[in-house]
């Protein structure tokens, strides 16, 4: 049985999901399953409206300003999308699911999304979820780093802050 399904690839999700939303009810089925979510029902219209709602949510736990504001956030999120866990293999193997059975895509994600930020933040840290540390980027970082201390959404990010650092030190 896996014991911790819902952390990373939950928050990575969630991340994924918040910096690029899906324009379509297709589209966030196909992100989904890429992730490796198996959907057990139709994805519709109303599922990418709850979704949508969902990731508004999750990114005001993302900007909180303190830790105990995120926890408080976040504690919200968890009591709307309270479900008993229930023991499936449909998967290939036992593992934990923090929803019940038949439940549409909008509302297995928001308790996926609300466990396995909560799991993440718990095992890793409550700083473990920020924006990108480049000023016009607002990117979501979900930091699983072995660290903790990553500060880019990307290479990319981290190479223009590096130069813009260096012309800063040249120029002094």
């Amino acid at each position: 049985m896996h014991l911790n399904p819902y952390g990373e690839d939950a928050v990575n999700l969630a991340a994924d999901l918040v910096n690029r939303r899906p324009a379509d009810a297709t589209e966030l089925a196909e992100r989904c399953r890429a992730a490796g979510l198996v959907l057990e029902t139709p994805v519709t219209p109303a599922d990418l409206e709850r979704t949508l709602t969902v990731l508004d949510d999750w990114e005001t736990i993302v900007d909180a300003a303190t830790e105990h504001e995120r926890a408080a956030r976040l504690n919200r999120m968890l009591a709307d999308a309270a479900a008993h866990p229930r023991l499936t293999d449909h998967a290939g193997g036992w593992h934990l699911h923090y929803r019940d059975a038949g439940q549409s895509l909008g509302t297995v994600l928001t308790s996926l999304i609300a466990v396995g930020t909560a799991l993440h933040l718990a095992g890793r840290g409550m700083h473990r979820l920020r924006r990108c540390a480049v000023a016009e980027c607002d990117l979501v970082i979900a930091d699983t780093s072995r660290t903790g201390r990553q500060r880019y959404c990307s290479t990319r990010c981290a190479n223009r802050d590096a130069v813009r650092r260096h012309r800063r030190r040249q120029a002094a």
